[in-house]
Parts: C-alpha cells; structure tokens; sequence
C-alpha cells in the first residue's frame, strides 16, 4: 500500500474514533438519556447538514488532511533513505541526506558509518589488486627481459656471425675478380647486397631486442649510447642534437622505447644513409625529431596496419603528447613527438 494512502486511512480511522470519543463523553459527562441525546443531536443541523453528520465530515476530512501530510513528510524521508542507500550500493562519494529528522539521527549515523566500511574495504581490495598486478607485471617483465636478452645473445652469437662471415666471403669472391659470365657476376652482387640487407635486419633486430629499457640511465644517456652503438655497427651518417632537462622517470622511458621503435624501423626498411636525431626542451615541451634520407613510404597507406606506428602513437598518447610522421616516397621520414612538460608547484612555502 502506498505510504501517504497508509497515513490518510490511519488519520481518518483515529479522528472518527476520537469523534465518536467525545460525543459519548458528552453523554456521559452531561448524563444525557441516549434516545433523547441521539435526537438531538440529530435534529441539530449546522446550516442544512446535521449536527452528528458534520462532526464525523469534519473527523474524516481533518483526518485525511493530516495523514496526507504526515505521509507525504515520512515518503520524502523515506525517499532520501532510499536514496542513499542506493549511492552506497553504486558507490557514490558522499550519498547524504538533505535533511535529516532527530528521530532519524541514529540510522543516518550508521549509514554513514556503514559507507565508511565499505569505502574502506573497497580501497582495500583494489590496493591488494594493485600490487598483486604490478607483481605479476614485474615478473613477466622480469621474464620478458631475460628472455630478449637470451634471444639477443643467441642471434649474435649464431646468426649474426655467420652473415658477417658470409658477407667477408662474398666481398672476397667478387674483389678477386668477377666472373667473365655476367648474369652470374650479377647473381653474385645481388646475393652480396642480401647478404648486406639481411645483416642491417639482423642489426635492427638485436637492437629491438637489447635495450628494453634505459636501466637506470636519463633519457639523455639511452639516446646518445643507442646512437654510439649505431656508429660502430652501421654504416650511417648521424647527426644529432641532445640537449640536457629533466622529465619524469615514466616520460622518459616512453620517449626512449618511441626513440628505440623508430631507429628500428629506419634501419630495417628505410635504406638511408644520413639520420637526424633531434631531443628539446622549447616552451615547456619535450621535441623528439628523427628524420632519415631514405627510401620514405605513403604515410597514409600503413598508418592504421602498422603494428609500430601504432604502438609508438599510444606510447605517446600515454604520457599526453602527440606523434606525427611525414614521409613521402624516395624522400625520407621524419618522426617527430611532442610531449608537455607539466612543471610541479612549489609548495614548501605554504
């Protein structure tokens, strides 16, 4: 049953009663003979309405004006009862009340409590799912790590040593003298130019696969170090610009594996032979610019099936930057990501 029609028939049901209290304690007050009395009070009229017949309206019209009342009041309550009853269930912060009555002070003070409780236990719970995930996520790093690095020592050990040493004899066969047949004097410089390109793949291969991260080294360190060790294993004219600043631990380490991807990717499929590496701070951002005079690509025909262009774009959407690529056939690429720098406030003097 609604709540205000409960409170409308209860206030009716006690103002006739108490109507038909005071009528028989008008009886018996007055020692008023009861046939007489009932006569009277019937044959009284107030206006064209008997007496009786008015008293009893007004009992149950007073009544049903009062129980309206009380049970549109206790519904709205219940209302906000119910209403912050369903903020704790969905979680909300701070579900309370908009006006509390003394009587419900006590289970307003619980419901609080009961919020608090859970509040807790929830922050609890996701603290204790949080680290049992970045434990999980160390290990398999910890995994991954040496697992790539068993990978990277493998390959050069074997693979690596075994195209250096096909490419030296191959250099040899043709600088003892070309063969007077001139499709296989072709075949040969086309099976030493494989051998060259597979070498640079294998390069960029163990590149991808070594430094998983800077291991404790600025940003700064892990770029001028890639690019030392590209130096002595490749033959590229490098021309960088690496100025000194200071960024997050976590930016620092998007910006390098960014750095990383794109090195990668140049050295295995853009055949250039001049590299720019660019790394600054300019109004409050941090420009990463590396650009190649290679063989270039329709940016637009791998920007969404790229797997690396892809992975690098949500590098740098994860730290708030931004990455573009230019790159047009037989003109280069150039990768450039911009990230703001977001400056703490001093508060040590507040």
């Amino acid at each position: 049953m609604n709540t205000i029609i409960r409170y409308v028939l209860l206030s009716i049901a006690c103002s006739f009663i108490l109507a038909v209290s005071m009528v028989l304690l008008t009886f018996i007050t007055f020692s008023i003979d009861d046939a007489l009395g009932w006569k009277v009070l019937w044959q009284g009229k107030i206006g064209d309405v008997s007496f009786l017949l008015t008293v009893f309206a007004f009992s149950i019209t007073f009544g049903s004006i009062i129980g309206a009342i009380i049970g549109w009041y206790w519904k709205g309550i219940l209302k906000q009862i119910e209403k912050m009853l369903i903020g704790i269930i969905q979680g909300d912060r701070h579900p309370e009340m908009e006006e509390v009555p003394k009587e419900l002070d006590a289970i307003s003070n619980r419901m609080n409590q009961l919020q608090e409780k859970l509040r807790a236990q929830t922050e609890h719970a996701q603290r204790i799912a949080t680290e049992r995930a970045n434990e999980r996520e160390q290990s398999l790093q910890d995994v991954v790590v040496q697992e790539r690095n068993r990978l990277a020592r493998e390959l050069h050990d074997s693979v690596s040593q075994q195209l250096f040493a096909a490419s030296m004899l191959m250099s040899a066969i043709n600088e003892a003298g070309p063969p007077e047949d001139p499709a296989l004097n072709k075949q040969l410089t086309m099976v030493e130019k494989m051998i060259h390109q597979s070498q640079l793949e294998m390069r960029a291969l163990l590149l991808h696969l070594r430094p998983v991260a800077l291991k404790g080294k600025s940003l700064q360190e892990g770029v001028e170090g890639l690019l030392h060790e590209l130096t002595q294993k490749v033959p590229l004219e490098i021309d960088a610009k690496v100025e000194e600043f200071k960024i997050d631990k976590g930016v620092e380490d998007q910006l390098f594996r960014i750095f990383q991807e794109s090195i990668s990717n140049t050295l295995r499929h853009a055949k250039a032979t001049k590299l720019q590496v660019l790394l600054i701070e300019r109004d409050e951002n941090i420009i990463l610019r590396v650009a190649d005079d290679g063989v270039g690509f329709q940016a637009e025909a791998v920007k969404t099936s790229s797997y690396g262009m892809q992975n690098m774009r949500e590098r740098a959407y994860e730290v708030g930057g931004i990455l573009k690529i230019i790159s047009l056939p037989n003109e280069g690429t150039r990768l450039e990501v911009k990230v703001p720098i977001l400056r703490k406030e001093d508060t040590s003097n507040d």
